[in-house]
């Protein structure tokens, strides 16, 4: 993965040639991921669940989660490299690191994780242990069960319209994180999915074509360094959240692979071999797409660094945050990372 250069700049540039850091980092930590064309697994339009498809569509782009973690790989071990125009005409390499700020996967179809087989399969193991004990008990406990059975199931009926409500709008919650530790504490982002793809195997094993159109994730970018070393520069003490759709339904155009004019990018082309190492074509379906955010938000955001008076970049960082807020509210989901730039900005 080749990391940006002072001279990709200009290729960074606006269309009306005046640089925008914003573009540049949003290009920067844009991951590319190898996809192929598939039968279509879900209807993502109009349909009872309420999944969006574009009509007359039989093949479906897709990737596995496993190939988007790859993408963050290198990221997360030396951060992502973003050439940044200062002020005073210089250009530096600041570095990123990316760390799992929040995720949700909905699925089509339920998916049981590890940890609730593993409770299933302890559960029965203990009933049939229990038996005789539980029948002894369940005498001397019916006149206290029969005083709280109707509470109990109205919450319990309760709960049960709830779960229908989510799944017939949003899918099966498959798996979902918060981080609330703070950001020096935080493992990077490929070190966390690892982590939860022990109790949720799936985060690595599923692929984006049999994910709900309301499955995303947060990812949260910290400065680590810049090269050359500079000081005094408090705006480079920025930080961002991008949020990115998981699923087949959101992505962006596919492009086939081909040679390209390595000038004109901001990664390398590793990330576009496929599992085995090769690369493809036209012929064999394989191509790339970029797993662009859908919303961000930014936090120590100062002077015109980021905020090129000469651009749209503070509209779109309102547009943005906006968008942000909106897909959480949707959700309902109180992302941690989001709610302490918002209150701090």
């Amino acid at each position: 993965m080749r990391a940006c250069s002072p001279w990709d700049m200009k290729v960074l540039s606006s269309r009306d040639s005046i640089n925008s850091n914003l573009e540049s980092f949003l290009q920067c930590v844009t991951p590319s991921i190898p996809t192929k064309l598939i039968p279509s697994l879900q209807k993502c339009v109009g349909s009872s669940n309420g999944f969006w498809q574009a009509p007359g569509k039989d093949m479906m782009e897709g990737f596995y989660l496993k190939d988007l973690w790859k993408g963050y790989s290198e990221w997360s071990v030396y951060g992502a490299a973003v050439p940044l125009l200062l002020d005073n005409g210089e250009t530096v390499i600041q570095y990123y690191c990316p760390s799992l700020s929040a995720i949700q996967i909905y699925t089509r179809r339920p998916v049981v994780s590890f940890s609730e087989s593993s409770r299933r399969a302890k559960f029965e193991s203990d009933s049939w242990s229990d038996d005789s004990e539980s029948d002894r008990v369940s005498k001397s406990l019916s006149s206290n069960s029969s005083r709280t059975s109707d509470a109990a199931s109205d919450d319990s009926i309760a709960n049960q319209i709830g779960l229908v409500q989510t799944s017939e709008r949003f899918g099966h919650l498959y798996c979902q994180y918060n981080e609330t530790t703070c950001p020096y504490d935080r493992v990077p982002l490929t070190q966390k999915i690892d982590e939860l793809a022990k109790e949720f195997p799936g985060v690595l094993k599923l692929h984006s074509a049999e994910l709900s159109p309301y499955s995303w994730m947060a990812v949260a970018w910290y400065p680590v360094y810049q090269i050359p070393a500079v000081k005094n520069v408090k705006e480079l003490s920025a930080c961002f959240l991008t949020y990115h759709s998981l699923s087949s339904c959101f992505q962006g155009p596919r492009e086939t692979i081909q040679e390209e004019d390595e000038e004109q990018k901001c990664t390398g082309d590793d990330v576009r071999e496929d599992i085995n190492g090769g690369k493809g074509g036209k012929e064999d379906g394989r191509g790339v797409t970029s797993l662009n955010p859908f919303a961000f938000s930014t936090y120590k955001i100062l002077g015109t660094l980021w905020k090129n008076p000469e651009t749209s970049d503070e509209e779109r960082i309102t547009s943005q945050q906006s968008a942000a807020w909106s897909w959480l509210n949707q959700l309902k989901f109180r992302h941690h990372d989001f709610d302490f730039f918002m209150y701090r900005s």
